[in-house]
């Protein structure tokens, strides 16, 4: 049965959001964790694993958009989303059990294929995932609600795979071995609640759009461009502290031992704010408030570089303040990208909510990879070592401004992008209004 036309409960909320926890548990030890147990640990090397991690990371955005495009047109008695996730399910759990469970022996080649095998799994499954949100409310502001339910249990997720050795004492080949056994049982039992659950919102029968008339309807989806264009700013915006952010503490400010602490404040932070952002979204509309958010965090960081050994305190209060726009930036691009896919549905007449899904993959983990090649080789032309026991000025002044003033500037460079966006509530009504009248047609025809 589809979904209410209003509120949906929390108990379905919770239950749609619930494999959020799992799949954030297993991908932050897979890009934090894994690269230095490989190259350390296991022996492989910092280059080599590199390498193999890159043309990894290739091969998944070559994969993002096939996936998307697949599940938009797959047809099944249980919906076109939830058979890609129990299909995924076993490559993912498969894959990340080699990887997290590795052979001593293990050479570059397997880690290569594991790595493929694995975000291969990944994306079966969030890519259909995400797109099946999308699609469970046609609601302006409903659908912020559900994303920021999603993006809660990411970081409740992120926060346990963070803290797990903390709380287990143990080291990172006895942390991975315990996220590789926990993933067998909580990631099914969450899937299958989520299916059992949720609901997929019935498709009415779409005409066909060619390949190439497909693609130029995406081109010509001005507030489409404009997103991802913003929203890819934003993703290296945020890359370059993430990537960061464990040398800024260790060799800026002095004190490694706060960096678990630091994080979940930071993490605590984007959950407590979420029903802020809602709300404010809300009264002021989506991107409003999410410009407000990133020049917030562009104002707090501009404060970054006046800090030095001894102000662990101040920066304890700068986390907190940058963790409150993190609040926003999880729930309120995702819920404008619902937006963007019903104006393509009005012109193209298909939902094609796995393709632009998929397209701000490939932009999320293209922002990623930009944020490390820009950070760590002009930390190297500054004079930054790694292992030197003491960092020149110069080094120490290039990481604060590449971890806060960089991030602040690229983050404004996103707002001018937002700035005037069209697609507000008044107007996202009219669409689905029009869509609503051309499926009754078609059902009543």
């Amino acid at each position: 049965m589809p979904p209410p036309a209003g509120k949906l409960s929390r108990g379905v909320l919770l239950a749609y959001s619930l494999p959020g926890l799992p799949l954030a548990a297993l991908l932050l030890p897979l890009y934090i964790t894994l690269p230095a147990f490989y190259a350390d640990d296991l022996g492989l090397g910092f280059f080599a694993v590199g390498i193999v991690l890159l043309v990894a990371r290739v091969w998944d955005v070559v994969t993002d958009p096939l996936i998307g495009m697949l599940s938009d047109r797959f047809r099944s008695r249980f919906g076109r989303r939830k058979p890609w996730l129990l299909a995924g399910t076993p490559v993912l759990m498969i894959a990340a059990s080699f990887l997290f469970l590795p052979d001593p022996n293990i050479t570059w080649i397997g880690l290569l294929g594991w790595t493929m095998a694995l975000y291969l799994g990944a994306t079966m499954i969030t890519l259909p995932y995400t797109a099946w949100g999308a699609e469970l409310s046609p609601d302006y502001n409903e659908r912020s609600r559900i994303t920021g339910w999603r993006e809660a249990l990411v970081i409740v997720g992120t926060l346990l795979a963070a803290g797990l050795p903390a709380i287990v004492g143990a080291d990172r080949s006895a942390s991975l071995e315990v996220i590789a056994w926990s993933l067998w049982f909580v990631l099914p039992v969450c899937l299958l609640i989520a299916i059992r659950v949720v609901p997929e919102r019935p498709v009415v029968a779409q005409r066909q759009t060619g390949f190439r008339r497909g693609w130029r309807v995406v081109w010509r989806n001005t507030p489409f461009r404009r997103l991802i264009g913003a929203y890819f700013l934003n993703g290296i915006a945020n890359g370059l502290p993430a990537t960061l952010f464990l040398l800024y503490v260790e060799k800026v400010l002095a004190i490694p031992a706060w960096t678990g602490l630091l994080l979940f404040i930071y993490f605590l932070s984007g959950i407590a704010a979420i029903p802020l952002w809602l709300w404010l979204s809300r009264r002021w509309g989506k991107h409003r408030v999410w410009i407000a958010a990133m020049v917030w965090a562009a104002l707090v960081f501009a404060f970054v570089p006046f800090l030095g050994p001894g102000d662990h305190v101040w920066f304890l209060i700068i986390c907190v303040l940058t963790g409150v726009s993190l609040g926003a930036d999880l729930t309120l691009p995702a819920s404008m990208q619902a937006d963007v896919i019903d104006l393509d549905t009005l012109r193209s007449g298909q939902r094609r909510a796995g393709l632009y899904f998929a397209l701000w993959g490939v932009a999320t983990k293209l922002a990623l990879a930009l944020a490390v090649g820009i950070a760590f080789p002009l930390l190297e032309l500054a004079g930054l070592e790694p292992d030197a026991e003491t960092a020149s000025p110069g080094g120490l002044f290039a990481l604060a401004v590449l971890y806060s003033l960089v991030p602040a500037v690229i983050k404004l460079c996103a707002c001018a992008l937002v700035f005037g966006y069209p697609i507000t509530a008044e107007r996202q009504a009219r669409i689905r209004r029009m869509i609503d009248e051309r499926a009754a047609r078609a059902s009543a025809g």
